[in-house]
């Protein structure tokens, strides 16, 4: 295959301005340290976050009266007493306190520059995704001033460094505030000035710690701030930490930037790019030849406005699939948090949504790329949090619902924790957190094959969930067993006579994931050779969950009852969990479910849906799982014209990261979809957009790695990289055949649109079109 990207312009976000707009600067960060660049010439400010700066402690506030009424509460919504149910419900079910804590920022480090009095020129602040490393250059007079800014994961530290071309032309101030919580920071030594903190008596205290690097000139402390003068070049060192990770959070920043200091601004840079780039560059998509030097010329700003004009711009939606995979880096690494809703990216005290964990399917959406797109240790974060979990979701199932195994509802926070929380009755009683939560350790092993993984970190905690599942569910009267209470996040249904509702039992989506969940545990059991109790268990109360219904406009029913929505056009399309991330509904397999999954995204849509930036997301994923490529572009497009800010961060409104992480699985779902035990190339291809283009690097479940290429909308080749020998199934629209990389012979059959042979590990196939095949 060619080599992709030759004589292509870098990816860069570039603009010609600096901002004072938070959701204009642009991010950095190496999984636990991040910072938005904001650029000013004259008065520097990078906001900074550490990912567990989260505001309180932990709290064991499970309502205690809720056993004692949870039978009363099933019993009014199967006799149609929704108001009662729901009035009963917010007393019994509720915690105290209601709401997680938030997120929280780590502060402001503020660099002043001597001698900018006059207007910057030749200003450019950029971006450049390829070797994560922000950059601000421009000139003031004669002299020109560069900056160039990194979080590094080799070294642990922030870096800034400040050039001039003027010897000695270099003097500037830094200190660090916390504004409106500022406790002050201190010097404790003539090149390091020192900040600590804390989030709430009973929470996390904290330190950052700056420490200055000048070449000629000379640095000392005035005050609590650094002073650099008469330098040629100023390196600043930026470390945090809290007593989460650390019981003593000072001694940790200060070795780490003595350490980060004993080196060579050169090494440290070079350092940050190998560590970083070895994982961004595993994936590189090219479908912009032709156009993608020229729309590089323009600031990112301008293009974004050319898009929401109407314009097409596929290096954009190259540059935008590829900023996605940048974040996911940069905000989740082995030993870092979980991404929350903001990925490490939070400059209030009081976010939106606490800027939590929302597990309804936000976290989820924000690891959607994670294995498709090459970065399964970017994955591991989220193990650790449901980890964390577990121990408070058993409590919690004992507690609230007399229950073994563990259960979350619909949000988390930093400990794990697992009440019900929240005051709304159309978000908080939602007890699949955890279910769905643990098909991403499944799916994590779907694309590794590693059995190992499955039989000590996967299977224990999909068997936890699945054993919770098996307790709570009850006979609905008809002989099916449901969930309940519960709801279909965050909808609202209308009865017959007028009342709405939220909780309800036995909704679609709590049935699909409780049937994917239960199926994924006889499948894992199977493998590790185990556990055959609850195998049987699993497989006599499979037989009796409701089916997929299809109601009165021929969509997916999103309720056991064909209810009337309260708004057709909400935001959450739960009912559609089956045909994505769930399989369950299928193009090939269930023609009709998937016909009338069609028709329920249509009705959303006409109905004003896909008005946030992370349903947008979803959106694209669900036309993509349909096949129709037209379609889930057609939604690209919308997304970054209406849904983005003009550092390409999703606006939900307001900031929320599962937009962009949505966006970038759809994009790779688009060119390959690997679900059903069949890998499909070029499923949802936009032929009229994207009529030549290629992709490397992709992964497929089954342990294969994918590279695809495309002419005029057609295939022209794809390579397969088996990491596990078995047998490898590939669908395309056109009979295909396969051969080894050196050509020699394979013995494969064709089995009408599917090509199958037996795959060998380690060795690459060449898959090509049959001849005679072509259109």
């Amino acid at each position: 295959m060619t080599e992709l990207g030759k004589g292509r312009p870098p990816l860069k976000l570039w603009y010609e301005k600096w901002t004072a707009k938070w959701d204009e600067a642009l991010p950095i960060g190496n999984g636990r340290l991040g910072g938005m660049i904001h650029g000013a010439p004259a008065q520097e400010k990078i906001q900074m976050n550490e990912d567990t700066i989260w505001y309180g402690g932990p709290k064991q506030a499970n309502n205690p009266d809720a056993q004692s009424h949870l039978a009363e509460i099933r019993r009014m919504l199967m006799q149609g007493k929704q108001e009662e149910a729901e009035h009963l419900s917010r007393m019994a079910l509720m915690s105290g306190p209601k709401y997680y804590s938030p997120y929280q920022p780590l502060g402001d480090l503020l660099v002043w520059f001597l001698h900018h009095q006059l207007p910057a020129e030749a200003y450019v602040r950029e971006l450049d995704l390829e070797t994560a490393v922000a950059t601000v250059s421009y000139r003031i007079g004669t002299t020109s001033y560069r900056r160039e800014y990194f979080s590094s994961a080799a070294d642990q530290v922030m870096v800034v460094r400040v050039t001039c071309d003027h010897p000695g032309g270099l003097t500037c101030s830094a200190n660090l505030m916390r504004r409106p919580f500022d406790g002050g920071s201190r010097a404790i030594a003539a090149d390091t000035i020192l900040m600590e903190g804390e989030s709430g008596t009973d929470g996390i205290r904290f330190t950052c710690a700056v420490k200055a690097v000048a070449e000629e000139g000379f640095v000392r402390t005035i005050g609590d701030s650094l002073s650099v003068e008469g330098a040629n070049a100023v390196t600043f060192l930026i470390a945090a930490e809290s007593t989460f990770r650390s019981a003593k959070p000072e001694d940790a920043c200060l070795a780490r930037v003595e350490a980060a200091a004993a080196e060579r601004y050169e090494q440290l840079k070079r350092s940050h790019i190998e560590e970083y780039a070895e994982k961004f560059n595993r994936v590189l998509l090219n479908i912009s030849a032709e156009t993608a030097e020229v729309q590089a010329k323009l600031p990112t700003d301008r293009r974004l406005e050319l898009v929401k004009a109407g314009h097409e711009d596929n290096s954009l939606v190259e540059l935008f699939f590829q900023y996605g995979r940048y974040l996911l880096i940069s905000c989740s690494r082995p030993g870092s948090m979980a991404a929350n809703l903001q990925g490490i990216w939070n400059d209030s005290y009081t976010p939106p949504w606490e800027s939590k964990y929302t597990i309804n399917i936000n976290t989820e959406m924000n690891y959607w790329p994670a294995e498709s797109c090459g970065l399964a240790e970017c994955h591991e974060p989220l193990f650790d949090l449901i980890e964390r979990m577990r121990p408070h979701g058993r409590k919690t199932a004992q507690d609230l619902y007399g229950c073994e195994g563990f259960v979350a509802h619909h949000n988390t926070n930093i400990w794990g924790e697992t009440r019900i929380e929240g005051m709304l009755i159309s978000s908080s009683i939602w007890p699949l957190g955890a279910a769905w939560l643990s098909l991403h350790l499944w799916e994590h092993y779907r694309y590794s094959m590693d059995v190992t993984f499955l039989a000590e970190q996967a299977y224990p905690v999909m068997a936890e969930a699945a054993e919770f599942l098996l307790a709570y569910m009850v006979d609905d009267g008809q002989g099916h067993l449901v969930t309940g209470p519960s709801i279909s996040p965050e909808n609202k249904f209308v009865l017959p006579d007028g009342t709405r509702g939220n909780l309800c039992m036995g909704p679609a989506m709590d049935m699909q994931i409780v049937h994917t969940l239960f199926h994924a545990c006889m499948e894992a059991s199977h493998i590790i050779q185990a556990d055959g109790t609850l195998r049987r268990r699993l497989e006599a109360a499979i037989k009796r969950l409701p089916d997929i219904r299809i109601g009165k406009h021929g969509q997916i029913m999103e309720w056991l009852e064909d209810y009337e929505e309260a708004e057709p056009g909400h935001r959450h399309i739960s009912q559609l969990f089956a045909l994505h991330p769930g399989e369950m509904i299928d193009k090939h397999q269930t023609p009709e479910l998937a016909e009338a999954a069609k028709q329920t995204l249509q009705r959303r849509l006409a109905n004003g849906g896909g008005h946030t930036g992370w349903s947008r997301a979803w959106i694209i994923n669900f036309w993509a799982r349909l096949g129709d490529g037209a379609a889930a572009y057609e939604h690209i497009r919308k997304l970054i014209a209406a849904s983005t800010y003009p550092n390409l961060l999703d606006c939900h409104p307001p900031f929320q990261i599962d937009g962009n992480f949505g966006a970038t699985a759809g994009i790779a779902e688009m060119l390959l979809q690997s679900h059903g035990g069949v890998i499909e190339l070029l499923p949802a291809l936009p032929k009229a957009a994207w009529q030549d283009g290629e992709i490397k690097g992709l992964r497929a479940r089954g342990a294969f790695g994918i590279n695809i290429r495309w002419r005029a909308g057609q295939l022209q080749e794809a390579q397969i990289r088996a990491g596990q020998t078995g047998t490898c199934r590939i669908r395309y629209e056109q009979q295909l055949f396969v051969q080894c990389e050196d050509g020699a012979a394979v013995a494969f059959t064709n089995n009408g649109a599917i090509v199958e042979f037996a795959a060998q590990a380690g060795q690459t196939y060449r898959v090509l079109l049959a001849e005679g095949s072509c259109d």
